[in-house]
């Protein structure tokens, strides 16, 4: 399907969600966006080491998304200037549907103004999902994508955007953002995609505009914070000199991740975390040697101690309610030298999510050079707290 036939039926899908549905009273929207863009490249596929011998470089996408706004009815909506929030669904072509695919998109997201005028705001927006329908990696009918090694990847977006009023029901927006695609190396070769684009998007809101509800703000009260929490993962490792099947070869070995995380904070303000933490964990992948037998990959017994990793970081976190933004650059303050290691210097972007006052639970990826995933951080924690 190719993206004209895509755009008529989300328009579609648009118009009967404007012309068949009622949503009295509860500021609901949907809204249909268009972006053309540029591919980062960040891999030798998207630089022209793929079947057509051509650069990787440009995409199109066409979105559908659904959402409501906040009119203030919980204090924590004026704090953060009434923000909108919803799901989206984005269907991609990255001009190479043979070896690529055309991935669909499905993502939560959250979008808040920086500063609101009359009828015009500058607005920062935030998503996080899940993209399926790829051509991934296949090692006899599709070699050259080591981009994307499984059928399903994370997707992460970030942008910015200027949003105008054009009348009582509709909206325009325009901007750019950027966005991540990968597995979290579950599942290898995984280089990910990484793209940025200008977009431009219409949206209707089923009800006319309600005034904003203003309520008194209490003095905001700093406090200190110190969360530990445990974390389980995985990361996937091929054997590229071992002599078995090919299938068997690139299906790789998936090795456990498991540590613990410390962290102390300083809420410094409303929204807005810092501190200094520490990681400790077990790698199974560090070093790990495989034998063959009978055609089948088996792993070598190692030392445990061989695959202990600690790092330090300073932190931040962008606190919404109760979910939070956790952004982490770290350094390994220990781990034993090998060859082919990755860099020191890695960086760790996480999401979590407050189920009661003190527990939480989240997931972080922890990547290197920007683009290139480590492994998947799924945690689960406990923060204590004192003035």
């Amino acid at each position: 399907m190719d993206m004209l036939k895509i755009s008529i039926v989300l328009f579609t899908i648009f118009n009967l969600f404007i012309s068949k549905v009622s949503f009295a009273q509860r500021q609901y929207s949907i809204e249909h966006m268009y972006q053309n863009g540029y591919v980062f490249p960040t891999n030798e596929f998207v630089r022209g080491k793929n079947a057509e011998k051509e650069l990787t470089n440009a995409f199109q996408t066409i979105s559908i998304k659904f959402s409501q706004q906040s009119y203030g009815k919980n204090l924590w909506e004026q704090i953060y200037n009434y923000p909108h929030w919803g799901i989206g669904l984005s269907v991609y072509d990255f001009y190479n549907p043979e070896e690529i695919g055309n991935p669909i998109a499905l993502y939560g997201f959250f979008s808040a103004p920086f500063k609101r005028w009359y009828r015009l705001s500058f607005n920062y927006e935030i998503g996080f999902g899940a993209a399926f329908n790829w051509r991934h990696f296949d090692p006899i009918t599709n070699s050259y994508n080591t981009a994307i090694g499984a059928g399903k990847s994370f997707y992460i977006d970030a942008g910015l955007m200027l949003q105008y009023k054009l009348s009582k029901h509709f909206d325009v927006e325009a901007g750019f953002s950027l966005t991540h695609f990968s597995n979290g190396a579950l599942k290898k070769p995984n280089f990910g995609l990484n793209t940025v684009a200008p977009k431009i998007s219409i949206k209707y809101n089923f009800d006319e505009r309600h005034d904003f509800i203003k309520h008194k703000i209490p003095e905001f009260q700093p406090e200190k914070e110190w969360i530990i929490s445990t974390f389980i993962g995985g990361t996937n490792v091929i054997f590229d000199s071992v002599n078995v099947d090919i299938q068997e070869k690139y299906e790789g070995v998936t090795f456990p991740v498991v540590g613990i995380t410390t962290t102390l904070n300083w809420h410094i303000r409303r929204k807005s975390k810092i501190g200094i933490g520490m990681a400790f964990n077990y790698n199974g992948s560090v070093n790990a040697q495989v034998a063959v037998d009978n055609n089948e990959l088996e792993i070598k017994d190692d030392f445990f101690t061989d695959k202990i990793q600690i790092s330090i970081f300073p932190s931040y976190e962008f606190v919404v309610n109760r979910f939070s933004l956790i952004l982490q650059p770290a350094f390994y303050l220990y781990r034993k030298k090998f060859e082919n290691q990755s860099p020191v210097f890695h960086q760790r972007i996480g999401l979590k999510y407050h189920f009661t006052k003190d527990f939480f639970v989240g997931i972080t990826l922890r990547d290197y050079a920007f683009h290139v995933s480590d492994f998947v951080e799924w945690n689960i924690g406990y923060s204590i707290k004192w003035k």
